[in-house]
């Protein structure tokens, strides 16, 4: 085992030990330390990150690469007001549940206690060194972090904040350590190492999720890759339709819950599409349409014709996928067949179309007459979240606090034995 990686481990392992028998208040004393730390040492991350930002320019990274990575002053202040919403939420450490009493007199009862040491592997957004961090420590769990060559001096700087507040608030500062080591070969030491840390989860391509997948030991929970789609039936209502796919698109493209594709039904497409392209076009979308949509829109400056890989791909960019279906059925049927299990939207006022959408699409995350942009553990109460699963086991969705623990039987005799 790398040598940088077995020191972590162990210092996590002591860690973790005094971390799973803190009570509420301690950590989030500690929370609240690190919220204000954040904003103390903002000159120190803002020039750590402005440094990133240049050495991705000069690397040549991508708009929306270069758009997860950065930081700025609005930004820094919302990761440190989502750690004082950690404050706020119900801490699942030590809650007793499927409590029941045996025949024999045996108390037979749940209670939640924390997974230990998590591992993360992610690549450019630095804020996940604060989510993470946040989460894992009010849920009781040490965290041992490995972010991508890109994004190193600012998750420095923000690993060092974290740990001077830990260290202000009497915790260890091996609460959360950042590995950084840049060599991609301590990807594979993380997931090999069985004993040091308890679960995994990989942020980060498809190619990372497979690479896990075929190389860990411990344990893995894979997801926040997301080909998403919006379904306008043919009982939408028209005023809801434009707002939500542009929010859905638009709002911020480069991150997993933003729209890819677009399914619109048959009889209202020739209504819906050209007001959606219009609208889309505003926001220099590129419009990518199958033969049906392109038929309808094949006039519009912003659209040209739909590749075979188009509605397989994650853009993470102003880019849309637009394809025309007879009903809600071929929607779904086509949710299935191109869909990664993130997230998916209907937009209709019929109860049977809805419902039916509702049960048959098996996503993390499905959104009825709103936008996708909402699978998101700040806004469904999560406070913040350190994935999104897509995976069928353990959790799903938006992992937050409870999502970060497990749980133990406690057993409680009068002196039974058992015959």
């Amino acid at each position: 085992m790398n040598k940088e990686l077995e020191t972590k481990g162990k210092a996590a392992k002591k860690a973790a030990r005094i971390l799973a028998n803190l009570d509420t208040a301690t950590k989030n004393k500690a929370l609240g330390i690190i919220a204000e730390t954040i904003m103390e040492r903002e000159p120190i991350i803002l020039g750590a990150n402005d440094k990133d930002m240049d050495d991705g320019r000069a690397n040549g990274l991508s708009d929306a690469l270069l758009d997860r990575l950065l930081l700025t002053a609005p930004r820094l202040e919302s990761i440190a007001k989502d750690v004082i919403s950690i404050i706020n939420l119900s801490d699942p450490v030590g809650e007793e549940f499927e409590s029941s009493r045996m025949p024999n007199g045996l108390q037979v009862t749940k209670r939640r206690i924390p997974i230990g040491v998590v591992g993360v592997i992610y690549e450019s957004r630095p804020n996940v060194t604060i989510d993470i961090s946040a989460l894992c420590l009010k849920s009781g769990n040490a965290a041992i972090l490995r972010g991508g060559k890109e994004s190193i001096h600012s998750n420095q700087a923000l690993a060092e904040t974290v740990q001077l507040g830990c260290k202000a608030a009497g915790l260890p500062t091996e609460t959360m350590q950042l590995i950084e080591s840049t060599d991609r070969g301590m990807v594979k030491e993380m997931l090999r190492a069985s004993g040091v840390i308890d679960m995994i989860i990989p942020r980060g391509g498809a190619a990372l999720h497979q690479f896990a997948i075929e190389n860990a030991t411990v344990p893995v929970i894979t997801g926040g890759i997301g080909v998403c789609h919006v379904y306008v039936d043919s009982a939408a209502d028209f005023t809801k339709v434009v707002p939500i796919v542009v929010n859905a698109k638009v709002q911020r493209p480069s991150v997993c819950n933003a729209l890819d594709t677009l399914l619109v039904h048959r009889a209202v497409a020739r209504q819906i599409l050209p007001r959606v392209a219009d609208a889309l076009a505003e926001h220099k979308v590129e419009i990518r349409c199958e033969p049906r949509a392109m038929d309808i829109l094949e006039d519009h400056p912003a659209v040209k014709p739909a590749g075979p890989e188009d509605f397989d791909t994650e853009f993470l960019a102003l880019v849309a996928a637009i394809k025309v279906v007879d009903d809600v059925a071929e929607a779904i049927d086509h949710i299935y067949q191109h869909s990664t299990g993130h997230t998916e939207a209907i937009i209709s006022e019929d109860y049977s179309s809805v419902m039916r959408f509702v049960n048959e699409v098996n996503s993390a995350a499905v959104m009825v007459n709103t936008s996708t942009r909402f699978n998101d553990g700040g806004q469904l109460g999560l406070g913040a979240e350190v994935a999104i699963s897509t995976q069928p086991l353990h959790a799903r969705g938006p992992m937050g606090l409870k999502e970060l623990t497990t749980y133990k039987w406690i057993v409680m005799g009068t002196g039974q034995t058992r015959p």
